[in-house]
């Protein structure tokens, strides 16, 4: 239950809320409470092998979220730009018909060592000549082709023999499922077993940036720091959306020079290179390119500015919307619930009210002193949406903006409080008022507590 000053601090914010999150080791609540009214305000060609990166994966929330996701990605694959395709020439000729018959003459006359001699005529040894049992650790970089592949596991010495590395990957059918990453192998292996590991994928984490959804680009810069050892200063020094306005057009229009909302959320492998701030930037740049190209999103505008007809959406302003929608939803339902509810009070001259807006600058969660400071990104004190996204969203998050449900709501709440959920949507304040006062008193039973302990919560 909240402390005195907490239950101060909801009294002193009153019915004026629109979106809040209170967070203590019981739970979280979220959602709109104002009674404010509408105004009037204004790979190889040949289906070879080639490497992939198995982590391409979006991360999801942990808890109370269902459906939708292979381990927190999508059926949606990732955009890893264009791989080298080509071919491993054959690193010896084949042995004519002469030379044969001569091979079996020797077998004959020589025995058990004749056959130890053929085996190494008909399968030459291929690259590095070294003593086999010896552990190594081998880098696959992303993209690489099926001769990149097999000329790197050549070098080490883990297999002698790209021929019958190949017929190993067409065997399992891994020709085009082969990942790349960190790998411990011995020399000497079997290609079959060396296959399998590949297509299983790397568990190494070294040289990986894992990036989940909703981190601002402070906050990004703070996991490149941890993870890959690049200063989070010197990130933020390079984040700025003026240095890369050429390569990628749609950062044009950005405000505050900013990336945020831009670096989108996945696992990126850097193994076996030295990734500077600008690399990183940039292959969170292509990506979030690629991704989007799979979106219509100028589609999507075009529907909803009929449907809404006193909005203008673009683009941007969609990536703005998605980045509020996954700070305050919690799973696949209510995304587009959540969606709805701000078109609808964008639409009908309403503030959005979100605390989430807030926690941008706050860092955390807002204070209803927070709300009354004066800032472009507070929603209770300004209309329309803010400057810039507030994280960098989910491609469910976007999905939500591109396509909100279509109902009448103009206020909800989300409580996550233990075993204890409630999700609710409304139309009107005092059906709001209502279900949210009911909600305070299932939560308190549940606790064991005192109904009008939970009722004084809300500032009544």
């Amino acid at each position: 239950m909240p402390t005195a000053q907490q239950r101060g601090d909801r009294r002193s914010r009153g019915k004026r809320r629109t979106s809040r999150e209170y967070s203590s080791e019981q739970g979280t609540t979220r959602g709109t409470t104002s009674d404010r009214r509408p105004s009037k305000r204004s790979n190889d060609s040949t289906g070879s092998l080639s490497a992939t990166n198995p982590m391409a994966q979006r991360t999801r929330k942990v808890g109370n979220t269902r459906g939708r996701k292979p381990v927190r990605g999508s059926s949606r694959r990732p955009y890893r730009g264009k791989h080298v395709a080509s071919h491993a020439a054959p690193r010896k000729r084949g042995l004519s018909g002469g030379v044969i018959a001569i091979i079996v003459v020797l077998v004959l006359a020589l025995g058990v060592g004749g056959f130890f001699l053929v085996r190494h005529l008909l399968h030459p040894y291929e690259g590095a000549r070294v003593e086999d049992g010896q552990a190594v650790t081998v880098v696959i970089p992303e993209g690489s082709s099926g001769s990149d592949i097999i000329n790197i596991l050549l070098d080490a010495g883990v297999i002698h023999s790209s021929r019958d590395f190949r017929q190993a990957a067409q065997d399992q059918n891994a020709d085009q499922n082969l990942h790349s990453g960190t790998y411990s192998f011995v020399t000497g292996m079997d290609p079959a077993e060396v296959v399998r590991q590949l297509a299983a994928g790397s568990t190494s984490t070294e040289g990986k940036l894992q990036v989940p959804e909703g981190l601002t680009v402070t906050q990004t810069a703070q996991q490149v720091e941890q993870q890959l050892g690049i200063p989070a200063k010197e990130f933020l020094a390079q984040a700025k959306a003026s240095n890369y306005t050429k390569e990628y057009p749609f950062l044009k229009s950005v405000g505050e020079d900013s990336l945020e909302g831009f670096l989108y959320p996945k696992t990126y492998d850097f193994a076996g290179q030295k990734p500077t701030a600008d690399k990183v930037i940039r292959s969170m740049l292509t990506q979030y390119a690629g991704e989007m190209h799979s979106l219509d999103m100028e589609g999507a505008c075009e529907k909803l500015n009929k449907r809404y007809d006193n909005l203008n959406i673009n683009n941007y302003d969609l990536l703005k919307l998605a980045s509020i929608i996954e700070k305050e939803a919690i799973n696949e339902d209510d995304r587009p619930l959540v969606s709805s509810v701000f078109y609808n009070r964008l639409n009908s001259g309403m503030y959005l009210q979100s605390d989430a807006t807030m926690g941008y600058v706050t860092n955390g969660a807002a204070t209803a002193d927070d709300l009354k400071k004066e800032s472009p990104y507070n929603t209770y004190l300004n209309g329309g949406l803010p400057p810039t996204p507030i994280c960098s969203p989910s491609m469910w998050a976007l999905e939500a903006a591109m396509e909100p449900a279509d109902t009448e709501y103009l206020f909800f709440f989300i409580i996550e409080n233990g075993d204890y959920s409630n999700h609710t949507f409304t139309k009107t304040y005092e059906e709001h008022d209502a279900a949210y006062a009911k909600a305070l008193e299932e939560l308190a039973e549940a606790q064991g507590g005192s109904s009008s302990n939970a009722t004084a919560e809300k500032g009544e």
